[in-house]
């Protein structure tokens, strides 16, 4: 078990003595935790060498007396813990412990000279320690453990330096701490049926109500976490609010990746979905697809663009995983780890920009290519792959899960048949997603630049070449999706399956290339660079600032449009936002309940008695299941 300690202990145990060094140690901080990624991603690595099967962790320290107060003690907490070590377990637990990495080193010159977040080291060494303690775990107690504590992490990870942070934090909390209670109602419910908590025992059909609400409990807590819809609203504002690291390393990777990864464990190894269960979670994922990305289209904000196509892209998870076809839940299972990897790039090139202008709305940037041209390159990637542009990873996981609906056609049910339904909404959720990031990529990189911006210059190294490592991984995984990467590292995960259509991404690859090299040299040969750049002017007035169009106007029209605008107002109004919605219904509760407050000692009494009456009622029915 000496991985396991390494990759789970090492991690909290290192974030935990970090808290005791001085605020004035951020860089030794940084490089201790550092190295301790470093070892834990080298043991995850000889994880792979492992066999496939549950393994018992033996706490009870050597030489110690058998017959113990305290051995006996921790044989039995030895017992429970227990680890699922399979293709699926270790290659997530690999990405969680690289993308730490990665994030690692980029916050240690992101967050040079600015207002740091107190323990920023140690809070995310628990995060890596906790999500690979919730990954590899096969025990649903030790698993909510350790997935609740995130939350706190998700929590301090945000800073509270104004009060719009603050708000976002304890949102985050709130949410995040509601799906947890909620899933240990789940857990709960399944314990007292089945009499387990072992992951991989359970075979839990969804034909009776009970069974159901096990699983929509345990779902909720997924979807929060990974931040589907109507869970998601959380994500935005932190976002918006939060230090790019830490969006880049939790609702970009690590979140999502636990997230959906749960819900792969409830979807295909735990329960076996009825067909209007399978219906059910396919409107949500095609749902959380269109309605975070029209809301993306009008963000002037681009962390907060950013942030709702964190959202947009669960949908697609969603909608492989609910698929249950081998091609489906390959696909959801692949665009799973291509968008850690573009998501969190993306959130890195935010940290660059902001970091090298101090400005976060794209109607003050612009013209930002040739001052930062890594970063534009870096930017110009994940934008397309996350469009779903050939030939990069984000088409080929979206293919995938395109040919997995087609697939799904052909069987019988009431969701298989309006398959072209599920198809079409995916199809546009990715041509709104391509239209959004020609605003994003636009807005900041192309066009004019300001005068405020003249003296704008490249990032360091260490912050541009995290981005870029990510971006070749891009181009690596989808040149090589259908000759190396699904067959080597996506079918392990779940099996293999066969093509529905072709796909040779590899000669696509070269077809495009060969275009953009006969392109290039056209515009070269042809004598097309020879133009002059001049001043617009009208009467001999130069106009240039007049002129200026900021590229958000273009998007403006959507917004006004007479029926997204009714639904856009009402989105303003926090009306689609549960965490609004559900506060606003608490507090008026709390309003009536108020006036019970009579002051007289009978009503008091009575209202005990009601209670306790209702108590017994329901702890009735769950002795009688």
């Amino acid at each position: 078990m000496t991985e396991l300690n390494y990759i789970i202990l090492l991690p909290i145990v290192a974030g935990i003595i970090l808290f005791a060094f001085p605020r004035g140690t951020r860089i030794l901080k940084g490089i201790l935790a550092l190295m301790t990624g470093l070892v834990a991603l080298v043991f995850a690595v000889r994880l792979f060498g492992w066999e496939n099967g549950i393994h018992t962790a033996d706490l009870v320290p050597a030489g110690m007396a058998a017959g113990s107060l305290f051995n006996r003690m921790m044989q039995g907490i030895s017992g429970f813990c227990t680890f699922n070590i399979d293709p699926l377990s270790r290659f997530i637990t690999l990405c969680t412990t690289v993308f730490t990495v990665l994030i690692t080193v980029y916050s240690l010159a992101c967050m040079k000279g600015e207002r740091e977040i107190r323990h920023f080291y140690p809070y995310v060494l628990l995060t890596l320690g906790l999500t690979t303690g919730a990954v590899l775990t096969d025990n649903l107690l030790f698993f909510i453990t350790f997935w609740g504590i995130l939350g706190i992490t998700l929590y301090k990870l945000i800073p509270g330096h104004d009060e719009a942070s603050s708000a976002a934090a304890k949102k985050t909390l709130i949410m995040i701490g509601a799906s947890d209670g909620i899933m240990l109602l789940g857990i709960g419910i399944i314990w007292r049926i089945y009499g387990t908590l072992s992951m991989s025992a359970l075979d839990i059909p969804t034909t009776y109500p009970v069974l159901v609400a096990a699983f929509l409990t345990l779902v909720t807590g997924s979807f929060t976490k990974a931040g589907a819809f109507p869970f998601h609203t959380w994500i935005p504002d932190y976002t918006q609010k939060a230090p790019a690291a830490s969006s880049a390393l939790l609702p970009a990777s690590l979140d999502k990746l636990l997230g959906i990864y749960f819900l792969a464990r409830l979807c295909v190894d735990m329960f076996i979905l009825e067909g209007w269960l399978v219906f059910v979670l396919l409107l949500i994922g095609v749902m959380t697809i269109i309605f975070a990305v029209m809301m993306a289209l009008i963000q002037h904000e681009y962390k907060k663009l950013l942030g709702y196509h964190a959202v947009s892209q669960v949908g697609y998870m969603v909608v492989g995983l609910a698929l249950g076809t081998p091609l489906g839940i390959a696909g959801g299972l692949f665009h799973m780890i291509n968008n850690a990897i573009y998501k969190s790039g993306l959130f890195l090139v935010a940290g660059n920009v902001e970091k090298a202008t101090g400005k976060n709305d794209l109607d003050h940037l612009g013209g930002l290519s040739k001052a930062m041209p890594i970063t534009f390159v870096a930017a110009l990637i994940f934008a397309l792959s996350i469009s779903g542009v050939p030939p990069l990873n984000g088409f080929a996981s979206k293919w995938l899960i395109y040919q997995g609906i087609i697939d799904f056609g052909t069987q019988p049910g009431a969701a298989n048949q309006i398959w072209y339904i599920w198809l079409g909404l995916a199809v546009l959720g990715s041509a709104l997603t391509l239209a959004s990031f020609i605003k994003f990529v636009a807005g900041i990189f192309l066009g004019r630049k300001s005068k405020a911006l003249e003296k704008v210059r490249e990032v360091s190294p260490l912050m541009w070449g995290p981005g870029i490592l990510l971006a070749l991984v891009c181009l690596v995984f989808g040149i090589f999706a259908a000759s190396w990467v699904v067959p080597r590292i996506i079918m392990p995960l779940y099996g293999s399956f066969g093509y529905t259509g072709i796909w040779q991404s590899t000669t696509v690859s070269m077809l495009i290339l060969a275009s953009i090299v006969l392109g290039v040299l056209i515009y070269w040969l042809a004598g097309v660079r020879r133009f002059r750049t001049d001043e617009i002017f009208i009467g001999g007035e130069t106009t240039r600032d007049q002129t200026d169009f900021p590229v958000t106007g273009f998007y403006k029209t959507i917004q006004d449009f007479r029926f997204f605008s009714v639904i856009y107002k009402q989105a303003e109004k926090k009306w689609f936002d549960i965490y609004d919605v559900t506060a606003k219904i608490v507090f008026s509760l709390g309003n009536l309940l108020s006036k019970a407050h009579t002051g007289v000692l009978t009503a008091y009494a009575i209202w005990i008695f009601a209670g306790l009456v209702l108590f017994m009622l329901i702890l009735f029915q769950f002795i009688i299941l």
